[in-house]
């Protein structure tokens, strides 16, 4: 068997060995309105830890997943993408869909991510994440240009479940989502307490890693480090899901629950999309703060444009992704120039690519040949990944790994895993990281990292470090 599913310490998942017994019935229809935030909590006693949440950064689309009809988990390191695409593709080849409207984002779709490295240091908060997770929801809402769709999978080997009896199962649940409302309120989260995790020593590496990049061939490695909190109470994931739709709302929302654990963010960096033959990368490396005062923030953005630091990281990344698109893609257009992407707290360089899909597209296996860009781990690939692994002392988990969804045409899109965080119960576990080449200098690297701590610190109540 090419994939293990979950351990059986994720209640109530459906184990599903892909061997044609047990076969996938979709149905997808059209309703009224309904609060995404909402459908995330319903029934939230039943669904936590097999719950998923997303926002595309631009707003068009939001899809919300609750229960696990059946959820992929590679246990093989180097073959993690094209197993899960192998038995994606399995589970819907004999599927029966009943999806009128064709709308991507509905019908059967798989929701996800990947670790940033299966070969780091292993630590246990990311123990039941596995190199990857992706689930195919039982019930799950989308909401596309304003539309709203609900959609249904069950896998059986029943031939007494059909898509006639899918949709009286349909309409059961679609009365009992009317009938509960939710009324509770997440409560807000307070910090009791939260640590920088040896920001000296963090210092002290980022000074040895600027030596190297002076004294061999490698041009860049990206440095990460965490913050630990711990709040008063036990942390609900729909709160902070909740803030950050309000402070970063031209950002990517993403929540994936496994077991007791919940890991999301708010993150800027589109690593793929695809919706037909349009083909969409975000080339997202090198930033600065932003600035209340208008004139000065203008004057931070015009320095970034003209650093020559950050105008080599982002010529990396621009290189490497135009390189991975090509053998799929029958054109791409790349400006010559980054402009600046502005977030609530930061500000970056930013260049869009743009192509269209030939036949050997696949979104998975295109994530993969992306996976890490330079924005991420470093140029060259396997020198910077292999300083990350003896300098950071830290397991990145799905921090700055891809997470998003494909769906069964083949549509889908995948954002980089950054300004995130992991909850679990009264802690969290929040990640950021910043790109190092031979001019950096230790101390700035640091600012920039707690620059980077600030949208998911705000989120969970904090305050600027």
């Amino acid at each position: 068997m090419l994939t293990k599913l979950l351990t059986q310490t994720s209640l109530d998942i459906l184990q599903t060995k892909l061997d044609g017994k047990n076969k996938l019935l979709s149905y997808t229809f059209p309703i009224d309105f309904y609060d995404p935030l909402d459908f995330f909590n319903y029934q939230s006693s039943t669904f936590k830890g097999k719950r998923f949440f997303w926002k595309s950064s631009d707003g068009l689309l939001w899809t919300v997943g609750l229960g696990i009809a059946s959820a992929i988990s590679a246990d093989d390191a180097d073959k993690r993408f094209q197993i899960t695409n192998i038995q994606w593709n399995q589970l819907i080849k004999k599927a029966k869909i009943d999806n009128p409207s064709g709308v991507p984002g509905t019908g059967p779709l798989l929701f996800g991510g990947f670790s940033f490295d299966p070969y780091s240091e292993h630590e246990m908060e990311w123990e039941n994440f596995g190199h990857s997770i992706l689930y195919l929801p039982s019930y799950m809402l989308t909401i596309a240009e304003g539309q709203y769709y609900l959609t249904i999978n069950v896998l059986s080997d029943d031939d007494h479940i059909n898509i006639e009896s899918l949709h009286l199962k349909a309409d059961h649940f679609l009365k009992e989502l009317k009938m509960e409302k939710n009324l509770k309120t997440a409560k807000p989260i307070k910090i009791k307490s939260f640590k920088e995790v040896a920001p000296k020593k963090w210092v002290r590496s980022v000074e040895e890693i600027v030596h190297v990049l002076k004294t061999t061939d490698v041009k860049k490695v990206v440095f990460a480090r965490k913050l630990l909190l711990e709040f008063e109470d036990n942390a609900q994931s729909s709160y902070v899901i909740k803030q950050l739709i309000e402070q970063q709302p031209t950002s990517f929302i993403f929540a994936l629950e496994v077991d007791d654990y919940c890991f999301l963010g708010a993150s800027p960096e589109r690593l793929i999309k695809k919706t037909g033959d349009d083909v969409l990368s975000t080339c997202l490396a090198g930033s600065i703060g932003r600035n209340h005062n208008e004139e000065e923030d203008q004057k931070l953005g015009e320095m970034l444009l003209k650093d020559h630091k950050n105008l080599f990281e982002h010529e990396l990344v621009v290189s490497m992704v135009e390189d991975a698109l090509k053998p799929y893609c029958a054109e791409i257009n790349i400006p010559k120039e980054p402009t600046l992407m502005k977030t609530p707290d930061i500000q970056h360089l930013y260049t869009p690519v743009t192509g269209k899909a030939n036949n050997d597209f696949s979104i998975l296996n295109v994530v993969e040949k992306l996976h890490p860009t330079p924005a991420l781990g470093g140029v060259p690939t396997k020198a910077a990944l292999k300083i990350i692994r003896d300098k950071e002392n830290m397991d990145r988990g799905f921090y700055a790994g891809p997470i998003g969804w494909t769906d069964y045409l083949g549509n889908g899109e995948f954002a980089v895993g950054i300004r995130s965080g992991l909850l679990n119960g009264n802690k969290a576990y929040l990640y950021a990281g910043c790109g190092l080449v031979p001019d950096s200098v230790a101390e700035d690297e640091l600012k920039e990292t707690r620059i980077k701590f600030q949208p998911m610190l705000k989120a969970t109540g904090g305050e600027s470090i």
